[in-house]
């Protein structure tokens, strides 16, 4: 069995209001990953991912670049959270 993982990921930059969420959501879905992103009042998007830990090295891969309007200054990482066994990755 795979061993699954959840990993909290903030997003510091431009990443509002350039369709970061939407992306982060077709990411997630073509890595076969759960979780949710959405805007935080400080300007940053949070993001918490849970899937295979191949598949969410690589959505934060994808994290430090975002969607092509974006400009990632930073990004955040903690990892070992607790599963929540979501079943979608959802916009917030």
């Amino acid at each position: 069995m795979i061993q699954e993982a959840r990993w909290r990921i903030r997003v510091f930059g431009k990443v509002q209001g350039v369709f970061f969420r939407k992306y982060a959501q077709k990411t997630a879905h073509a890595l076969g990953v759960v979780g949710f992103a959405r805007n935080e009042l400080d300007g940053s998007v949070l993001i918490e991912v849970e899937g295979p830990p191949a598949q969410l090295e690589l959505f934060l891969q994808w994290a430090h670049r975002g969607s092509p309007a974006a400009r990632v200054e930073k990004v955040e990482v903690e990892k070992e959270l607790p599963l929540r066994r979501d079943k979608e990755f959802l916009i917030g």
